[in-house]
């Protein structure tokens, strides 16, 4: 999908940036993805200038965050791709009350909350991606969930077409999943957390970094978990005792540290790791009668 001149120079009075044909392998954590226009969002008070004139265009767009959970599509993409940049996201700390940008790194934010003696989050500290990201998908580690913490969240709300702030109690926070549209857009978040001395936050994030360090291949690309853990099972232990970890389909190979982590290890194409996926799926199927939902987000060409 490519932006015209005419259209560049409109939104540029918005306050966007356009970074023509972006490889979004260079933007996701597996290093898959094809390419596309890519719209930095510079004036968040702009957004819903911006939405209503690609709308009118017929510009199809879906937003991207940090990467992390994202599967997309090879070759040219039908769409462009609108991002926060995250060159300085705004964090600031209120009593208990901590105020973040949505672009803003979520362990840089666990930590800038830790050295000011507010925890809670301690397990979310080696998760990668925004802020933004682990609000949509209620990002969970080691008995921890963003979900918990949020008191109020402020988003451009695609089905109004305004910028809105939700309180809380009016997000539902799943397993892995929220209530927000897909085509919302999270700005910012307030968030209330227990006070903490610092030592003790930091000696619990060490804990967790080195179990992640001990069980996930963190030096190489991937997603993170691929399929979410059925009630009461373990998709990673389901796909282990199947002998399954090493298991490749090209370069998408199933992790020998961590069977729910699939990994790309060298120059895998989408191809790949959608047919690794899905043969992992059917296997776990017949094997245990468990059908495996996806964790990561998949985006179609």
């Amino acid at each position: 999908m490519r932006i015209s001149d005419t259209l560049a120079a409109r939104l540029k009075e918005f306050g966007v940036e356009l970074r023509p044909s972006v490889p979004l392998s260079e933007k996701t954590s597996l290093g898959i993805g094809g390419t596309t226009d890519q719209l930095l969002l510079r004036k968040s008070e702009t957004i819903p200038d911006v939405m209503h004139l690609l709308a009118n265009e017929n510009i199809p767009h879906r937003f991207l965050g940090g990467g992390t959970n994202v599967l997309i599509a090879d070759d040219e993409l039908p769409y462009v791709v609108l991002h926060l940049p995250t060159s300085q996201p705004g964090m600031r700390v209120e009593g208990n009350a901590a105020y973040v940008d949505a672009a803003a790194d979520l362990g840089g934010m666990v930590t800038f909350c830790a050295k000011r003696d507010l925890g809670g989050m301690e397990g979310l500290i080696g998760v990668p991606g925004s802020v933004g990201g682990a609000l949509r998908m209620n990002a969970g580690a080691y008995g921890t969930q963003i979900g918990s913490y949020v008191r109020e969240v402020e988003l451009y709300r695609a089905s109004t077409g305004k910028l809105e702030i939700l309180r809380g109690d009016d997000i539902r926070f799943d397993y892995r999943h929220t209530s927000f549209a897909v085509e919302d857009v999270m700005l910012r978040v307030k968030l209330e957390l227990p006070s903490k001395p610092f030592k003790e936050i930091l000696a619990l994030i060490k804990v967790c970094n080195e179990k992640r360090r001990a069980s996930q291949p963190l030096n190489q690309k991937s997603a993170g978990c691929i399929f979410k853990n059925p009630p009461g099972g373990s998709a990673g232990r389901m796909i282990d005792e199947l002998g399954l970890k090493g298991h490749r389909v090209g370069d998408a190979m199933v992790s020998d540290r961590h069977a729910n982590f699939f990994v790309n290890v060298a120059n895998a194409s989408c191809a790949d790791m959608l047919r690794l996926i899905d043969e992992v799926r059917e296997r776990v199927r017949v094997s245990y009668g468990v059908e495996l939902d996806n964790e990561v987000i998949f985006w179609k060409n």
